[in-house]
């Protein structure tokens, strides 16, 4: 495999995995104001959540790197 398509792999699976942990740990507005919407999350800590997901995908990558 080239580095190019690697690179492209761990994007493919890097968005997946994000959109996958997005919805985890989500609360809801309590108490919209004016212009909230009411499903729409409190602290979605998305640097967290990106953080998390590079670590998990470097991983995965590293592992399917040594396998091959």
């Amino acid at each position: 495999m080239s580095w190019a398509t690697g690179v492209m792999v761990y994007l493919v699976i890097w968005w997946t995995i994000l959109f996958a942990g997005l919805p985890l740990g989500v609360r809801r507005v309590e108490n919209p104001g004016k212009g909230e919407e009411r499903g729409a999350p409190e602290r979605p800590q998305l640097a967290r959540k990106a953080i998390i997901t590079s670590i998990v995908v470097t991983i995965l990558s590293v592992i399917s790197f040594v396998a091959a």
